[in-house]
């Protein structure tokens, strides 16, 4: 029984040894993957946004002191959330599509 006991404990220890370890490699990876999707994206006025299925929506007409682009759709300025926004292939890309923006108050 005392053997099975320091067995036992041998292998707890070493269990909590490579427990922390495996935690870091995790929060590195989520790290890089937050920090790449996080990346500035190019808002000028003038650059052409496009909708998630690739059909072009408006050009910005100008970026909002919150860093939010605006467009013209309709006769009407539509704030787009930065939020929603990514580079896709050198495209400004958001997630909504025409419909949802122009729907938007």
């Amino acid at each position: 029984m005392k053997k099975f006991v320091a067995l036992a404990a041998v292998a707890s220890i070493a269990s909590f040894a490579v427990v922390p370890a495996a935690f870091a490699e995790t929060n590195q990876s989520v790290r890089a993957v937050t920090e790449e999707a996080a990346a500035p994206v190019d808002l000028t006025a003038g650059k052409m946004l496009y909708a998630a299925n690739g059909t072009r929506i408006a050009p910005i007409y100008r970026v909002a002191a919150d860093g939010n682009p605006q467009v013209i759709l309709n006769g009407r300025l539509i704030t787009v959330p930065a939020t929603s926004l990514t580079d896709a292939q050198g495209k400004l890309t958001t997630s909504l599509s025409k419909k949802d923006l122009a729907s938007a108050k």
